[in-house]
């Protein structure tokens, strides 16, 4: 404890395993025995251990240091909690620059404590201001993190997500150690209680803006699902709605089919035939849009675009096995084939010839894959953008969110998406592993 101007690993190895304690608490554990706790464990003595060793080492080997420890915090995420890849980087981001706020806070304080108030330097000392700061800083921290427990179980990153929380995270770390790095540029500080200050300021204003963000993404996402969920509310209630008038129909019509017949019977004219029994093909029609495949969200979808097309004069047919998709997120089923239906509805009604308004839906199950083809005819073909079409609206800014989410979707499963354009037809076919 000799050496005030440095902070001891083994003060920061504590700072990162106790931000790691926050992620097992408030995220959903991979284990929910004594492994998880068992993993972090074994991951705080590799830290410490390391940090140990390496502490004081050449000044070029900071970096590399540095990259292995964020490796084992990685790592200790991956296999503890219920995180893929993505989610398990974004996170490391997120508790390796807590930890790196924790010891600087830690630090700073005992440093001041010393310097200022002459309490001794010793190691009883430092542990016990290391025990009192970072017990009330983590507990403020679980705190404000356990708000978003929920949220966190059903938070999906993305590469742009990810990619800008790295930025934020390896800007944070460079200026809070631009000082140890170099006195000499013009955001550096010279001595010790300037050097803690700047790095325990942007160390701090990190924290605060990775957690803005992970509270802006978690209620952006929160907001996107209950919109979603509405969507589908509405549909069921629009498949229990149409369900329920077919039968009254069908009730109806068995009711009144003896009446009608007698009518046919007695003589009227064929005109008079013919009218009536196109009245009564038109009435029965919405009951043949049903669609049972075996799934309850692709019929309720279904049974809603047949109406909707054959109001536009456009011919659906679909041949689906639905329940192929039963390992799917219902939620995902509906963003899924809702706007690949839209989109084909859309493109279709631009055709002034109602013959040629055509779409066809296929679903099944190849071996251990979903296969999903939707093709439907086109006035004009699309120009493509790096695999995708590009939208014909002319406010671009807010319209090609259909596509991008069901290639967001498919990849979220693993999945591949080919969209084929040709003379009159456009093909979407996508491929996704069976879980």
């Amino acid at each position: 404890m000799g050496d005030l101007g440095h902070t001891p690993g083994i003060f920061y190895a504590a700072a990162y395993f106790l931000s790691i304690l926050v992620q097992l608490f408030v995220n959903r554990r991979r284990f929910e025995n004594w492994r998880s706790w068992g993993i972090a464990t074994a991951f705080f003595a590799a830290i410490g251990t390391f940090m140990v060793l390496t502490d004081g080492g050449p000044d070029w080997a900071f970096i590399p240091f540095m990259a292995v420890i964020v490796l084992l915090q990685y790592a200790c995420l991956r296999l503890a909690c219920d995180f893929g890849k993505k989610k398990a980087a974004y996170f490391t981001v997120r508790t390796f620059i807590l930890g790196e706020a924790a010891a600087s806070l830690e630090w700073q304080l005992y440093y001041f404590a010393v310097k200022g108030l002459g309490m001794p330097k010793a190691v009883w000392f430092a542990v016990l201001s290391a025990v009192v700061s970072h017990g009330l800083f983590f507990w403020l921290i679980y705190t404000l993190e356990k708000r978003y427990a929920q949220a966190n179980g059903d938070l999906e990153i993305n590469g742009r997500e990810l990619a800008t929380v790295l930025v934020i995270g390896v800007s944070i770390f460079v200026l809070s150690n631009l000082s140890f790095a170099s006195p000499e540029t013009p955001f550096s500080a010279r001595n010790d209680p300037e050097i803690f200050a700047i790095r325990t300021l942007v160390d701090m204003a990190g924290v605060g803006i990775l957690f803005a963000y992970h509270m802006q993404l978690c209620e952006l996402k929160t907001r996107i699902e209950n919109e979603y969920l509405t969507k589908l509310l509405h549909m069921q209630y629009e498949n229990y709605r149409v369900s329920k008038e077919s039968v009254e129909l069908v009730n109806r019509k068995y009711h009144d089919l003896k009446y009608q017949i007698n009518l046919l019977r007695s003589g009227i004219s064929r005109e008079e035939q013919e009218a009536y029994l196109d009245q009564l093909y038109e009435e029965i029609k919405s009951y043949e849009a049903q669609n049972k495949t075996g799934n309850n969200v692709l019929d309720t979808l279904l049974t809603a675009k047949t109406l909707q097309c054959q109001a536009g004069g456009i011919i659906l047919t679909a041949v689906a096995d639905g329940a192929a998709m039963e390992f799917m997120d219902p939620m995902d089923v509906s963003i899924l084939f809702g706007n690949a239906l839209d989109n084909a509805i859309e493109s279709v009604m631009k055709i002034e010839e109602q013959d040629k308004r055509l779409i066809h839906l296929s679903v099944d199950r190849q071996k251990n894959f979903l296969r999903i083809r939707l093709e439907n005819t086109c006035a004009e073909t699309p120009t493509m953008i790096n695999g995708l079409p590009a939208t014909s609206k002319k406010d671009k800014a807010f319209h090609g969110y259909g596509v991008k989410s069901i290639v967001s979707i498919v990849e979220k499963y693993g999945g591949s998406v080919k969209m084929l354009p040709r003379e009159g037809w456009f093909e979407l076919n996508l491929l996704i592993p069976v879980v």
